[in-house]
């Protein structure tokens, strides 16, 4: 089993790079141009994580959810939060039912 390090690598390299140069970090490029650039990028790959589900090629899903993770990192980082704040979310959850946690929030 793989632990959650890639993801706390990752978020950090994104969260380095979100105010670089556009030119030279494609994370930088999407964070230069605001909020709707990356909501409306992050729209976009999770269309296609559907497209891939509804074709059953299981590798396509796997890369297009990697695709839609790495710009739900971006996200994350635009709004100063880490992939341990999801972890720290997700375990506040592990054993409750879907129902009831869903219920708590009203």
């Amino acid at each position: 089993m793989i632990d959650a390090t890639i993801l706390r690598r990752l978020g950090e390299v994104i969260a380095e790079r979100k105010g670089g140069d556009p030119c030279a970090s494609y994370v930088a490029s999407l964070c230069a141009k605001g909020e709707d650039a990356i909501l409306k990028k992050l729209a976009e790959e999770a269309a296609e994580t559907l497209l891939a589900a509804k074709s059953g090629d299981r590798l396509h899903i796997v890369r297009e959810t990697a695709d839609l993770w790495f710009h739900c990192l971006i996200l994350l980082a635009w709004h100063g939060l880490s992939p341990d704040d999801v972890l720290a979310e997700l375990r506040r959850r592990e054993g409750i039912s879907g129902i009831d946690e869903k219920a708590s929030r009203k």
